[in-house]
């Protein structure tokens, strides 16, 4: 890589405004790192597509960084990491992290050994997802639910609404029923309706997500390749969309929590 490499931002991709949930930990993480985020909202969400079609927009999206000249990308989306991390990283030459639903540290947290997983309909179904419940699942009961519709309602800013509501305690009541202490939010949308989520499965139930694990992944990677930033006080966030609905700008500034400027994309 060239030597102004260092300066060059940090690319954070995931079907919609779920990643930034990751963003915000990253930036927590990483002040001194210029960071750009693509919320591909036009064609969320990935739950519901076939892996080949996941793959595909993947492809494009982090073309699109390299375009933007980006030093490392995140996959910030559980689903686009199930179905597509490998053949990213066989295609691109730069740094690539991914995400994972957080069952080894949910199973450590648990103290009964029965655990739930909340996540889309398509990383359940991954054979990396699998993987995880072979790896880590083997001395606890992991109960999982796909919630379809809870994505779209973040989406469209409905963190508090009446329908979000209800989707949770449709999906979380199974979990409860079977005795679930600890539950995983295995989609980077949901930290968002982390409180909603709290206030409906009681305070004694434990929410995990993976934001804080995968920024400290990015943070070593960084380490490893003598990547991070030099010299860098002020930074920049910039963030990218191709949502068609009318308040996904406002959507974007009021999960980031800042006025900031929304490009299309």
């Amino acid at each position: 890589m060239p030597a102004n490499t260092n300066n060059q931002p940090i690319g954070i991709f995931d079907s919609g405004v779920g990643g930034i949930s990751v963003l915000k930990h990253i930036h927590a993480l990483l002040p001194h790192e210029d960071l750009i985020y693509l919320a591909d909202s036009k064609y969320a969400p990935y739950g519901n597509k076939t892996a080949q079609e996941i793959t595909q927009r993947c492809l494009i999206l982090c073309d699109d960084l390299l375009q933007k000249n980006v030093k490392a990308i995140v996959v910030a989306c559980n689903t686009a990491t199930a179905a597509a991390i490998d053949e990213l990283r066989e295609t691109f030459d730069i740094p690539i992290i991914g995400m994972e639903p957080a069952v080894k540290p949910a199973a450590e947290a648990s103290k009964n050994g029965v655990i739930g997983v909340l996540a889309t309909v398509g990383t359940l179904k991954s054979a990396q997802f699998a993987a995880l419940l072979e790896s880590y699942g083997r001395n606890v009961k992991v109960v999982t639910q796909g919630c379809v519709g809870l994505v779209e309602c973040i989406e469209r800013g409905e963190l508090d609404a009446p329908e979000t509501k209800a989707l949770i305690r449709l999906y979380t009541s199974p979990l409860l029923v079977d005795g679930a202490d600890t539950i995983v939010l295995g989609c980077t949308h949901y930290p968002f309706i982390k409180e909603v989520i709290q206030d409906v499965v009681g305070r004694e139930i434990t929410l995990i997500d993976t934001g804080a694990a995968v920024a400290k992944q990015l943070k070593r990677q960084l380490e490893e390749k003598s990547l991070f930033s030099v010299g860098q006080e002020k930074t920049e966030v910039n963030f990218w969309t191709n949502s068609e609905a009318g308040n996904a700008s406002q959507v974007i500034k009021n999960l980031w929590g800042n006025q900031v400027e929304v490009h299309r994309l």
